[in-house]
């Protein structure tokens, strides 16, 4: 795959003096933005893969990319593998940004269950965000008996599943010691993810939904991605691109950033029509 907590309620701007931003790469700040849009990278991987986002993006929308511990901007923090941890994190970090901007979450793979997990948290601090966007990941509910856990697989098996579903760092074998931290990193991301189970009698979310995904995706087919209609009471959409597991990358960046822009105003307009 590609290449602390806080629980400060401070605004963005004294969030920005002490240091908070830290963990968020921001390509263009934008001051007082009409939209403030929240990347959850996948397993393994790190907010830059999501930095082509800002050129397709309005130009008054502010993109803030979230490094999860272990990675970026947090390589010196140990990874965590527990989905708990991750989603307290998340919380933690996107909390003081939380200013009455409209708040859009993202999210790829794992990234995916962040940004839901995320959503539900904030909605239950009266927080909601105005969207939540999620791909190339099957729905909570979704199961396939007998996989065996990719956290499971010992290094060659692991790194050829990895290498199939694309976007890992190229030569990544020819650097042992990167080779080694990338592996620490996604083992614990893949253990959180391979341990995530979400009570399946809880609400969903009132807030929208929007469901992206790759038409060649084995491991989050077209077929199998209605389910997450049941995450969200709210207005609910699919949308599918052409490719596999990291569809968006290269030429489609801008495609899928052109939905996403779609989508989030829909949801911002009480009298924009239906997106089906």
């Amino acid at each position: 795959m590609n290449r602390s907590p806080n629980g400060s309620t401070c605004s963005p701007a004294t969030g920005e003096a002490h240091g908070l931003t830290s963990v968020f790469h921001r390509p263009r700040p934008v001051d007082a933005p009409a939209l403030r849009l929240i990347g959850f990278h996948h397993a393994g991987g790190s907010a830059a893969v999501y930095r082509p986002l800002v050129h397709h993006l309005p130009d008054d929308w502010d993109l803030l990319l979230l490094d999860l511990p272990g990675r970026g901007r947090r390589a010196g923090q140990a990874p965590l593998h527990a989905m708990t941890d991750v989603v307290a994190t998340a919380v933690a970090d996107v909390l003081p940004w939380v200013d009455g901007t409209p708040l859009a979450l993202f999210g790829h793979s794992m990234g995916a269950i962040v940004a839901l997990e995320t959503a539900r948290s904030l909605e239950g601090l009266d927080r909601a965000p105005v969207w939540t966007g999620v791909s190339g990941r099957v729905a909570p509910r979704f199961s396939r008996p007998g996989e065996t856990p990719l956290s499971t697989l010992d290094d060659e098996a692991l790194l050829r599943v990895l290498h199939g579903l694309g976007g890992m760092p190229e030569r990544i074998t020819e650097a042992p010691d990167f080779l080694e931290r990338f592996l620490r990193v996604v083992r614990a991301d893949l253990t959180a993810v391979d341990h995530y189970r979400p009570d399946p009698f809880r609400s969903p979310l009132s807030s929208p939904l929007t469901v992206f995904g790759g038409t060649q995706d084995a491991w989050a087919p077209p077929s199998a991605m209605h389910l997450w209609r049941r995450e969200t009471d709210s207005r609910y959409a699919q949308r599918f691109f052409p490719g596999g597991h990291f569809y968006f990358l290269g030429e489609h960046f801008r495609a899928l950033t052109h939905q996403l822009v779609r989508h989030v105003d829909a949801c911002r307009t009480a009298t924009a029509p239906h997106v089906a």
